[in-house]
């Protein structure tokens, strides 16, 4: 049927009318031509978004190069941009439109739980008697948190509230801590507002890096815990200005593949720490 606008002496209304094949043609053709322009949008590499993932993995194996045997204490700094340019990322990627409109969201939560599990023991093995679960977990319940918030059905909001009470019972077992796990939520809510905003998940960065044991630190004048404030809290700033003005760097993409990247690099770093021994 089609809606048509009629009007006469009496006044505007509209009527129903069966619909030509024309009129059904026409439509079906928009109908493909908007599903070939989303598909296409899909397939293209968001070059400052990979840009992203190697600058936040780079900055993590700086910052675990610090157990590899020499003191390395001021890696810590540009340790403190890994974290947040991850949670940054998962906010950049679930704010596409094919993370609202497929299962890929819960793909994305499949991997993250596969490589939580896979990457368990070489941490273990490279880290000196960690005292919390790797970082997969804590990214496994922000995703949840960001689905809960952006798909408000009956299947995303209890996994939601799941997700924030294990943070909130059991901050001291992940790595983060529930601060942790509201950062990539922070970082969704200022993907698109301006640059100002950031100082929100920034503060929330803050909070999940030890803010106690920071600012302990440097009221003792320790210079690294001051450049670890200061990181924290312009992190994400720093991320989404790569997001907003980096579109033309083409780095090699990033997809699923990487996911090894996480164990592989404790391996590695435990083979360099036993050579030079």
């Amino acid at each position: 049927m089609v809606r048509r606008h009629v009007v006469n002496e009496v006044g505007h209304f509209t009527e129903d009318r069966p619909g030509s094949a024309r009129d059904v043609t026409v439509r079906t053709l928009q109908g493909c031509r908007a599903i070939m322009h989303m598909a296409t949008h899909l397939k293209q590499r968001d070059g400052a978004l990979d840009l992203l993932k190697w600058l936040a993995l780079l900055s993590m194996l700086l910052d675990h190069l610090r157990y590899v045997g020499y003191s390395a204490d001021w890696l810590y700094v540009p340790g403190r941009l890994a974290f947040p340019w991850f949670c940054l990322a998962m906010a950049a990627n679930l704010a596409r439109v094919t993370a609202v409109t497929t299962g890929g969201q819960w793909r994305y939560l499949g991997w993250l739980m596969l490589f939580s599990a896979v990457s368990e023991i070489p941490y273990r093995m490279y880290i000196p008697n960690p005292d919390t679960l790797n970082v997969l977990p804590t990214l496994a319940l922000g995703l949840l948190v960001i689905r809960g918030w952006q798909d408000r059905t009956l299947q995303a909001r209890p996994l939601m509230a799941v997700a924030l009470v294990l943070a909130a019972l059991f901050p001291e077992r992940l790595m983060f801590g529930f601060f942790g796990v509201l950062l990539p939520l922070a970082m969704l809510l200022v993907l698109r507002r301006p640059w100002y905003f950031a100082l929100l998940p920034g503060l929330v960065c803050l909070a999940s890096n030890q803010w106690q044991v920071l600012y302990y630190s440097v009221r003792l004048g320790n210079h690294v815990a001051m450049a670890a404030v200061a990181t924290c809290l312009i992190a994400p700033w720093l991320g989404l200005f790569l997001l907003r003005h980096a579109g033309d760097v083409k780095p090699p993409p990033m997809r699923r593949w990487a996911y090894a990247l996480y164990p592989a690099h404790f391996l590695a770093l435990l083979a360099l720490r036993q050579v030079l021994a």
